[in-house]
């Protein structure tokens, strides 16, 4: 399963059924998961962990050691769950310890073309980074994100889960759960409600979803007045909840 003009260090862990393609790197320190396809001159350079059925895609830079200047050399780790689909030419690094010394990817995300994700980002699971999307360092996604063609965010932004960030957009706050954001810098610019309704979403919680927005983004109230009521609403919704947490955890503020 491994070309044999790929070169793949000895001490490389990696299932029996990974394929590699010809002129792929994989260097020491690396471990594949069963499933998985490594096509030709990807680089893959550890201490990294792949899992199972993940796809990277040629020309792909995976596990380099970051940009970060203060970088000298520690051992740092990218983990990348299962599932994944990372495509041409995308660039991911590990992580410094200046955070927790690593890089997560989740399971079931798919980068698009040369998307780069940098030094100590967290990407949850089902997200889509759509082409030359980049995030700087210690950058934190939720779940089933997604990002525009080259959107970019600003290092230590955190963006909740069920966002979306249209293309070219600028992110230099934080963004909530549900809430799509577009500009540069970005600004809120309403919930994704249709696709919320492509994915079966009743009614009733999407109208919840509506008045939790208002209330954020239409009413004037100052965020802090603003979480007190969603609060009080998040007791028989789980999304508002979420919602709510996402306002409620930010460190740099929400976009508005």
């Amino acid at each position: 399963m491994i070309d044999p003009r790929a070169i793949v260090h000895p001490d490389a862990k990696i299932a029996d059924d990974v394929w590699v393609g010809p002129f792929a790197v994989i260097e020491e320190n690396v471990e594949i998961g069963s499933g998985s396809k490594i096509y030709a001159h990807t680089i893959i350079k550890g201490p990294t962990i792949i899992g199972k059925n993940n796809k990277i895609f040629q020309f792909a830079s995976v596990g380099e050691d970051c940009q970060d200047l203060k970088y000298a050399g520690e051992a740092t780790w990218l983990k990348i769950g299962d599932n994944n689909t990372i495509r041409e030419g995308c660039t991911i690094h590990r992580g410094t310890v200046q955070d927790n010394g690593e890089t997560v990817i989740g399971n079931n995300n798919l980068l698009m073309a040369y998307v780069h994700v940098a030094h100590d980002c967290i990407i949850g699971n089902h997200c889509i980074l759509s082409n030359n999307a980049a995030l700087a360092g210690h950058v934190k996604l939720g779940d089933s994100v997604l990002l525009g063609g080259f959107a970019v965010v600003h290092q230590f932004c955190q963006i909740g889960s069920y966002s979306m960030m249209r293309g070219m957009s600028a992110l230099f706050m934080d963004l909530p759960a549900y809430v799509m954001a577009s500009g540069s810098p970005a600004k809120a610019s309403g919930m994704n409600f249709e696709g919320m309704r492509r994915q079966g979403w009743s009614s009733e919680k999407i109208n919840l979803l509506r008045k939790a927005y208002k209330t954020v983004y239409r009413s004037g109230l100052m965020v802090s007045d603003a979480l007190l009521i969603l609060n009080k609403m998040a007791k028989d919704s789980s999304e508002i909840k979420l919602f709510a947490e996402s306002i409620k955890n930010s460190k740099r503020g929400i976009i508005r």
